[in-house]
């Protein structure tokens, strides 16, 4: 029978309430965090007009980002996820208030800029790990990958509308509206987790009746489990081995006369392909070899860059960019569908944050790996030998991992009529030593 090409799948918008809202809130919220990204640069410009104090801006967001994620882990699996990610999000809006206050004031001190930064990046980490744990419980398995996917397309929609309309407001308003506009994203996106449902962690009552204490080892967990490691060791091989954000100055610079227009189609071509493959992932999200998916698509993302570094002219280096960037988006949304469901609820959280660690960590190395590798040789020859040493890490993780392979969806249970419907949640057993 052959398979139907589908668009962007809905159906969780249409079949969950719950996640309609919390989509509605995550959009806008993410909407605002790209309009302040820019803000926060172009003040920090502003304030020092040095690429250290811009590079400074990295610092105040990466080191946070790692530390809270790994403890915001270690918390959605011993507390109310929804009261967490309520508290951190109001969190991030008293940081965004904080923002437009200093802007309001002329605030002249880049430390005190990057220390607000610091906070809101802190906020938004520790409750990231719980709000990654919110799809699979709002939605039956077998749209878990169709959830996620609609995340993915607001992020892409977000990150190419939302530092054009920063633009907007900056020269319209300066920096005080585009802080103001972040806080009024995440006040909707405050309301949205209020109307959740209470989500504590599943399978973390002790046998008396109390709460187990949570148990340490998120990264055990992910060893123990093949479906796991092998997810998230495909995505970290091609992030780390193959990522070429770093490189495109260069590239633009060797062979295109360092044109800053041709600079800018270089991420706009990314982004492209990663709103095209999320408004046609109905076809995507319905196939139920996962596993399979995310390797065929880290593979792709592989080969496309290396055509890249040997692209002659502009309009088949940005085809190989939006191939990219299409295959990247259809391997977050199977990786990601595929962690939430293969992990038992009561260790979501951490495994969300070990997710969360090596989403963060895997593009910034996978940059710095290019950088080194061009200043010792070129830009193409980091590029073609990343990508293609990205394939043959992958080729060997899809060789050694046969569950990953052979990884299926769970299909919801219908429940019989009168009862109350079964959890969502896949039964397994708690992995030992963890």
């Amino acid at each position: 029978m052959k398979r139907r090409v589908r668009f962007l799948d809905t159906r969780p918008l249409r079949s969950s309430p719950p996640f309609r809202a919390l989509w509605i809130g995550t959009s806008a919220s993410q909407a605002g965090a790209q309009i302040a990204n820019v803000a926060v640069l172009a003040q920090v410009w502003d304030l020092t007009g040095s690429p250290v104090g811009t590079g400074a801006i990295g610092l105040a967001t990466g080191l946070p980002m790692v530390v809270f994620g790994l403890l915001g882990g270690a918390l959605a699996d011993t507390v109310d996820r929804r009261a967490l990610v309520r508290a951190t999000t109001a969190g991030q809006l008293l940081a965004a208030a904080a923002l437009c206050a200093q802007a309001l004031a002329g605030n002249r001190n880049v430390l005190l800029l990057l220390a607000l930064v610091a906070v809101a990046t802190a906020c938004a980490a520790l409750g990231a790990p719980a709000r990654r744990t919110f799809p699979v419980r709002l939605l039956p398995p077998d749209q878990v990958a169709a959830g996620l996917a609609l995340n993915n397309v607001s992020f892409q929609a977000a990150m190419l509308a939302g530092p054009a309309a920063a633009g907007l407001i900056i020269a319209r308003w300066s920096y005080p509206a585009a802080y103001a506009t972040q806080a009024a994203a995440i006040a909707v996106a405050l309301a949205a987790v209020l109307r959740l449902p209470a989500m504590r962690p599943e399978g973390t009552r002790a046998p008396g009746g109390g709460r187990r204490r949570a148990e340490r080892g998120g990264w055990r967990i992910v060893l123990h489990r093949k479906t796991l490691w092998g997810s998230l060791a495909t995505d970290l091989s091609a992030t780390l081995l193959a990522m070429p954000i770093a490189l495109f100055p260069l590239v633009n610079e060797v062979h295109f006369d360092g044109n800053p227009r041709t600079l800018g189609l270089f991420l706009s071509a990314v982004a492209a392909g990663g709103i095209t493959a999320g408004l046609l992932s109905g076809t995507v999200t319905r196939i139920r070899r996962g596993g399979l998916v995310q390797l065929t698509a880290a593979a792709v993302w592989g080969v496309a860059l290396a055509c890249f570094g040997l692209a002659g002219p502009l309009w088949l280096a940005l085809a190989c960019l939006t191939a990219a960037g299409a295959a990247d988006t259809v391997s977050v949304v199977t990786r990601s569908a595929l962690v939430q469901l293969e992990t038992p609820d009561a260790y979501r959280g951490r495994v969300s944050s070990v997710e969360h660690v090596i989403g963060v960590a895997g593009p910034e190395l996978g940059n710095f790996r290019g950088g080194l590798v061009a200043s010792a040789t070129s830009a193409t020859f980091s590029l073609v030998t990343g990508g293609l040493t990205a394939l043959a890490a992958i080729a060997a993780v899809a060789a050694a991992n046969a569950p990953l392979r052979t990884y299926r969806t769970p299909t919801p249970k219908t429940p019989a009529p009168d009862t109350p419907a079964p959890s969502t949640q896949p039964v397994s057993p708690a992995p030992p030593g963890s």
